[in-house]
């Protein structure tokens, strides 16, 4: 729920004076999501694994007069996470939004699938997630706060191409885990979702799917084009907001119609 506003009364839009730590903020949906949220009166702890990019991305808002800072986190590292976590909420002073966006990757087909990549993509991908969650969640319960987690259409479609079995389990752990999130949180006011885009146009994607993965992706939406950080950020925002204050345990699917449908 929304926190006090500060004694200057400045801070408005949907999330005025709310607290948020956000991961993975140096570029596509992280970035864009964090800007969003500022525009919208967020005070805003990012992290992002690249050195420097997190605070270069903050460092931009706050020349626009926001109160936006990044630190360079590990997050596959608990200790490291947990340090994160703690120090973000100390200068925040609590927690209204834990916004779990960052990942890694890693593709293989399944016949060449081996244990080393697979533990690999549930550590970046599904264990991060517990590794920020867990220091938060007294933080969340005390002040009836909000955790958006970021899954993919990939958990809810078994998808040939790409060899999407490791991301595909950790991502559908993601969906469990924000359902027993929401089911635990309840009794606190904390509401938990997740948000499962389609394929996104993004640094990350642009770098780890070739244009021939690219067109079949696309074309397997209703429509027909990439998503985009905005796109997903808008949703995120409502998540975030006491608008959605009757919202938990769900999981969003914001993927051009790639789950509806065929054309």
């Amino acid at each position: 729920m929304r926190a006090t506003l500060p004694s200057d009364g400045i801070a408005s839009g949907r999330l005025a004076g709310m607290r948020v730590l956000l991961t993975g903020t140096a570029g596509g949906q992280g970035a864009a999501a964090q800007r969003l949220f500022a525009e919208h009166g967020a005070r805003i702890a990012g992290c992002d694994v690249q050195p420097g990019a997190a605070e270069a991305t903050a460092q931009e808002l706050r020349a626009e007069g926001f109160e936006v800072h990044g630190s360079d986190v590990d997050l596959s590292d608990p200790d490291a996470a947990r340090e994160w976590v703690e120090s973000s909420a100390a200068a925040l002073g609590g927690i209204d939004v834990l916004y779990n966006n960052a990942a890694g990757f890693g593709f293989a087909p399944f016949a060449e699938m081996e244990l080393e990549l697979w533990r690999h993509v549930l550590r970046v991908e599904l264990d991060i997630v517990f590794h920020t969650t867990r220091p938060a969640w007294r933080l969340l319960c005390e002040s009836a706060g909000a955790v958006i987690n970021t899954a993919s259409y990939s958990a809810l479609r078994g998808i040939e191409p790409l060899g999407q079995a490791a991301h595909a389990a950790a991502k559908g752990g993601v969906i469990a885990m924000t359902k027993t999130l929401a089911a635990e949180g309840a009794v606190h006011g904390v509401r938990a979702n997740a948000i499962s885009p389609g394929f996104v146009s993004s640094p990350a994607t642009d770098a780890a799917v070739d244009a021939e993965g690219r067109a079949w992706q696309l074309s397997n939406h209703l429509l027909q084009r990439p998503g985009t950080g905005v796109d997903i950020a808008y949703l995120a925002l409502y998540l975030a907001s006491d608008e959605s204050s009757w919202v938990t345990g769900q999981n969003f699917s914001i993927d051009g119609g790639a789950t509806a449908g065929f054309r």
